[in-house]
């Protein structure tokens, strides 16, 4: 009996500790795969593909990102929105070498990453804007996907 209430006492204080008690590895294996969807997103961006983009957001009508100050809300909603900005030019290059993994739980991660981002309508020369691009993602059956995505324009010096 005194075993048992030992085992339930520990499990307890893992539970309550929380997944920022989870060991190196566990968290680096996640900071990997949260890396790895943000490279896919990237690419899929650049590439204009829409279906590639969509299965890396979440399906959600929760869904958000905020662009130019303008809340976009829903999976669908944020689909029709890329589909309409991939007529003009629009390319993401991020500065991987600063990227950021923030574990805000087993299941929910954080991104940081410098952005240099060409956009510009049809017809236009791009010119070079710099974001700091912020993502939250959730752990799904799926895997890992974004929920949220806020890019902050970091104004020219």
């Amino acid at each position: 009996m005194f075993k048992r209430t030992i085992l339930v006492f520990v499990l307890a204080v893992l539970v309550l500790l929380g997944p920022q008690h989870l060991s190196p590895a566990a968290r680096a294996g996640s900071a990997e795969e949260v890396r790895s969807l943000f490279e896919r997103f990237v690419a899929a961006q650049n590439a204009h593909d829409l279906k590639a983009v969509g299965e890396t957001l979440s399906d959600s009508k929760d869904f958000l990102w905020v662009t130019r100050g303008i809340p976009v809300w829903g999976h669908e909603a944020a689909l029709h929105r890329f589909q309409a900005l991939y007529q003009s030019t629009w390319r993401l290059d991020p500065v991987m070498a600063e990227f950021k993994v923030i574990d805000l739980g087993s299941d929910t991660a954080q991104l940081f990453v410098p952005v240099k981002f060409m956009i510009a309508p049809s017809g236009q020369t791009a010119q070079p804007s710099r974001f700091l691009m912020n993502q939250t993602l959730v752990r799904t059956g799926q895997g890992w996907k974004i929920a949220s995505i806020l890019p902050i324009l970091v104004p020219p010096q």
